[in-house]
């Protein structure tokens, strides 16, 4: 009994790790044919850097089907959009000041930031 309780906290702590704390070191300049794969739970890359103050565009291929990676959600900017299953969808980003603007699913279980510099 003390076991199975054991491997229940050490599985609910990895998944409180996996989705809300685990933060990938990656950071990947954004070029015009950059697509973040939305897959397995995470977007790929998960960090992007743009360039501040100008106007970007970001590339979200979903290949994903759980409810979850449907729709992509940047709180700090008030915007909001649909992912369609298998195609590319384009994300118009306004120009920013410089610093981190995350992003994320409707339950937050998928997780990105855009770091303008």
């Amino acid at each position: 009994m003390f076991i199975i309780n054991l491997l229940g906290i050490a599985l609910i702590g990895f998944i409180v790790w996996w989705f809300w704390l685990y933060r990938s070191k990656d950071a990947v300049a954004v070029t015009e044919n950059l697509s973040i794969r939305v897959e397995n739970g995470v977007y790929q890359p998960t960090r992007i850097e743009i360039q501040a103050n100008q106007a970007s565009t970001l590339h979200f291929l979903r290949v994903d089907e759980t409810p979850c990676a449907g729709q992509v959600i940047f709180p700090d900017l008030e915007i909001s959009e649909d992912l369609p299953l298998n195609k590319v969808f384009s994300v118009e980003l306004p120009a920013l000041a410089p610093g981190e603007y995350d992003f994320h699913c409707q339950m937050q279980m998928y997780r990105g930031v855009v770091i303008a510099k």
